[in-house]
């Protein structure tokens, strides 16, 4: 393991270069990616949520991804201490979390999340317990029949709830938002063919599926004009089906691709289990690495990223991520555990202090950080 300032930054020093793409303007490629925490008292952000926040900002992250918090929709919640991203206290509340982590030099954007049909079976407290989850077809993950089918006055609803979202997100000072479109979540259940059964326009070809996620997109970007940055999270993963595909071939990738980029998406976060593992046979490139050849986009690259094969706090595949950043496989690096347990994990990878990094064992004492 590395102890040297001099050599740990020779090592990775590409995360460490400054990032801009229009007004979204970055001291690192290091991206704190979304972990859901469940820690905002009626899903109101506190004071403990900006300090957790800042903490991470002041440490050396570029870009702080907010844990999932969710739109104005009575089934886009599973817990009533999860953060929500509608009503004036909660946004109040958002509103202090920016201005502490723009004190701290940082930036910051909200993922703005509805859960759909991952609502149903959850038991315990719910905000709305009498709304039922929702889903293009009623399907569960598991293909099950739970539920009725969106109705399109809902699906209107739904839309104009995400972009009323991104409009607050801009009102109180965000830099941008990202869309949780990935892990079998409501807008990931649209464009996944297991769970989309729909014959009318929202289902059946593969670009029809996007219509729902564009739809979204497009209320987004009218929300918030040209030049405010909407980042898009996509997945091939689900939980609980690490083998699911949206696309099978880099060809239907990029049909998959081009509606969404067609009505707004300025980054993709391309989310994996592990960032070293290749997408598709005959290419070393990755998902996100793909992405961005079949896009043209900016893409952050997520996936187990400072973790060893033990799930312990490593840095023997820093070297590498900072490599392929270098050579413009992608462009961010998104970072979960380790920085969820260590808020200056970053600041220590930039400073050879690979010696001080917290064990994951401390995960357990993470919310105290």
């Amino acid at each position: 393991m590395e102890h040297s300032p001099t050599t740990g930054t020779r090592h990775w020093e590409a995360l460490f270069t400054p990032f801009h793409l229009g007004a979204l303007s970055l001291s690192t490629r290091i991206v704190m990616a979304p972990m859901t925490r469940a820690f905002s008292p009626g899903g109101v952000p506190n004071a403990h949520v900006a300090g957790y926040y800042r903490r991470r900002a002041e440490n050396g992250v570029g870009l702080i991804v907010t844990e999932g918090t969710t739109v104005n929709h009575p089934a886009a919640s599973l817990g009533v201490n999860i953060p929500r991203f509608h009503g004036e206290d909660a946004l109040a509340g958002w509103a202090a979390v920016v201005a502490a982590v723009h004190e701290a030099g940082g930036a910051i954007v909200p993922q703005l999340w509805h859960i759909g049909i991952e609502r149903a079976g959850t038991g315990g407290e719910v905000p709305h317990p009498d709304a039922p989850a929702v889903s293009p077809s009623g399907l569960n993950l598991a293909g099950e029949q739970v539920g009725e089918p969106l109705a399109r006055g809902e699906i209107g609803a739904i839309v104009r709830a995400f972009g009323q979202a991104a409009a607050d997100a801009k009102r109180i000072g965000f830099d941008g938002i990202e869309l949780h479109g990935a892990h079998g979540y409501l807008i990931d259940q649209f464009l996944w063919a297991h769970t989309n059964r729909r014959t009318d326009e929202y289902g059946g070809s593969l670009v029809a599926r996007t219509r729902f996620a564009a739809e979204i997109i497009r209320a987004c970007r009218v929300a918030v004009g040209p030049d405010f940055p909407i980042i898009f999270r996509i997945s091939q993963w689900k939980i609980g089906h690490y083998d699911a595909k949206l696309a099978a071939t880099p060809e239907l990738l990029a049909e998959l691709l081009a509606p969404l980029v067609d009505a707004g998406v300025d980054i993709f976060h391309c989310s994996t289990r592990r960032f070293r593992e290749p997408e598709f046979a005959g290419s070393e490139l990755n998902f996100a690495g793909w992405i961005k050849r079949l896009t043209g986009k900016p893409v952050i690259t997520v996936g187990s990223v400072g973790l060893g094969s033990d799930g312990n706090a490593e840095t023997a595949d820093l070297p590498e991520l900072a490599a392929r950043l270098a050579a413009g496989e992608f462009d961010l690096a998104a970072v979960g555990r380790a920085l969820l347990v260590d808020p200056a994990w970053a600041a220590k990878i930039r400073d050879g202090r690979t010696d001080e990094l917290l064990p994951l064992a401390q995960e357990a004492f993470a919310t105290l950080s």
